[in-house]
């Protein structure tokens, strides 16, 4: 199978490309290079995490606000303080890339999704208010979004290293020499710190709605 950095570095910039399926090419370009904790990581983004001690930071207590189901009017605002918007207004996202690409293409800007709070955190709550309808909490777009474009932005600084290292073009194999050169970039920590440090001055693309998305939505499902 052929493998091109290039090629990778650029469909992390190209809006029309999904991520979930760019994350396949990246797992076959880390496997190539022999980089087993890249290959890792990128199989962890596209399956998803089992346990939320097992995910980076940039999944881990994602802010979001907290609501409740009205018999009457359906989600409202909860009637919380600061105190309980801080304790339970946040979420950790395990989800697979390609299912929160998914709640990204069919929101629109100012959407987002909702889930419900936990059994335990939403039986402390309910106490807490002195309310028995359900609670749960909504969560941005551009929330999921910004993870997404983090994960993609990790994907882009890793090729661009190894374009600085002289891994370009498309290669069917890499020799053991081709393989050393690039030996220390096996760190996937090192790319998503450093995404998530100036994800914002990076180019990689958002993730587009539906109604920008027409030609590949059929391909998300």
């Amino acid at each position: 199978m052929s493998a091109s950095v290039n090629h990778l570095e650029e469909r992390t910039r190209d809006g029309s490309e999904l991520l979930g399926h760019i994350l396949p090419s990246a797992i076959t370009l880390a496997l190539m290079l022999r980089h087993k904790k890249m290959a890792a990581w990128l199989r962890a983004e596209f399956e998803g995490y089992e346990e939320a001690k097992l995910a980076p930071p940039y999944r881990r207590d994602l802010p979001g606000h907290i609501v409740a189901r009205s018999p009457q009017y359906g989600w409202i605002p909860a009637p919380v303080n600061d105190q309980q918007k801080k304790e339970f207004g946040h979420l950790d996202v395990l989800e697979d890339a390609k299912s929160l690409e998914k709640i990204c293409i069919t929101s629109k800007k100012g959407d987002g999704n909702r889930v419900l709070l936990s059994g335990e955190d939403m039986a402390t709550l309910q106490r807490q208010i002195n309310l028995s309808a359900e609670l749960g909490i909504n969560m941005s777009r551009e929330v999921y979004n910004r993870l997404l474009r983090t994960i993609r932005a990790t994907v882009y600084l890793w090729a661009q290293e190894l374009m600085a290292r002289g891994l370009s073009g498309d290669h069917n194999h890499y020799s053991q020499s081709e393989r050393e050169l690039v030996t220390d970039l096996d760190d996937p920590e090192r790319f998503w710190r450093q995404a998530m440090d100036t994800l914002d001055s990076l180019p990689v693309a958002d993730v587009k709605s539906a109604g920008f998305f027409e030609r590949v939505f059929g391909r998300a499902s």
